[in-house]
């Protein structure tokens, strides 16, 4: 079975939130820094699409989060890079962000579509350590997922572009990760039991 739920340690909060959250405020840092030092800023556009749709929810939040949680760290945050960036690339070419100042101004957003998705899933492989546990996982996933929506909030803030203030924007971004944190933590487990169905048969 592994770790219980209550079978946590320094370690785990160092290397599972502290340090995660220290290589992406770096990352955005340095972003800044080669964006000029001027706050990703640019000429006010018009922040278009649906920020809480499924699509987002399975590819940079789903996936992220089940791998970390039945493999590990390293292919929760990979995954969540991999499909955070692909996330980022699609928004852009969907709405023909290329080459227009928009995609300047929406940069801090993009980023934050990635950062995020890796924050989510590394953070959860570390913390959750491959226990089978349910409580633990889903402990796992709601602290990545609240961390990570948090910092997806602040990043929307940075953007000139950004129509995602107040509270209900700040609720909106942050619950429905710590909801899909609590459904994928569920299926995760049940993956585990066919895994264990199959080996015994």
């Amino acid at each position: 079975m592994g770790l219980g739920w209550k079978d946590w340690n320094r370690s785990d909060v160092i290397f599972g939130i502290v340090v995660p959250i220290i290589v992406v405020l770096v990352i955005v840092g340095l972003g800044s820094f080669v964006m000029g030092g001027r706050g990703w800023g640019g000429s006010l556009g018009i922040y278009i699409g649906i920020i809480s749709s499924i699509e987002e929810m399975v590819v940079i939040v789903g996936v992220p989060l089940l791998l970390g949680l039945v493999w590990n760290r390293w292919a929760g945050g990979a995954s969540g890079f991999l499909l955070g960036s692909m996330y980022s690339m699609w928004y852009a070419v969907e709405h023909n962000l290329y080459g227009a100042s928009r995609s300047f101004n929406l940069g801090p957003t993009l980023l934050g579509w990635v950062l995020s998705a890796m924050l989510i899933g590394y953070m959860t492989g570390a913390l959750n350590k491959r226990s089978e546990n349910l409580r633990r996982m889903i402990i796992a996933g709601v602290v990545s997922t609240t961390v990570g929506g948090v910092f997806l909030f602040w990043m929307f803030q940075l953007s000139p572009s950004n129509v995602m203030t107040g509270v209900n924007a700040f609720l909106l971004t942050v619950l429905i990760r710590i909801a899909a944190a609590v459904i994928i933590a569920v299926i995760a487990k049940v993956f585990m039991w066919y895994g264990v169905a199959l080996h015994k048969t």
